[in-house]
């Protein structure tokens, strides 16, 4: 089934407010501490990206909003 124009499934970012954002950080910071003593360095690697961007996009919507 095709997707139509709008829906969550056009390969397009979702776009989120801070928020959500910080949410998904807090989320995304227990996780990478709940994982065991041997995760697989893909995993880390990847959250750890995740975390970076998502710390930089708050940080610069902090700056934008002081403006």
């Amino acid at each position: 089934m095709r997707s139509m124009e709008g829906q969550r499934s056009d390969n397009r970012p979702l776009k989120r407010n801070d928020a959500e954002k910080r949410r998904a950080l807090l989320q995304l910071e227990s996780a990478l501490a709940a994982l065991g003593p041997k995760p697989t360095p893909g995993l880390k690697d990847t959250m750890l990206e995740r975390i970076r961007a998502l710390k930089a996009e708050l940080a610069a919507g902090e700056t934008k909003s002081r403006r």
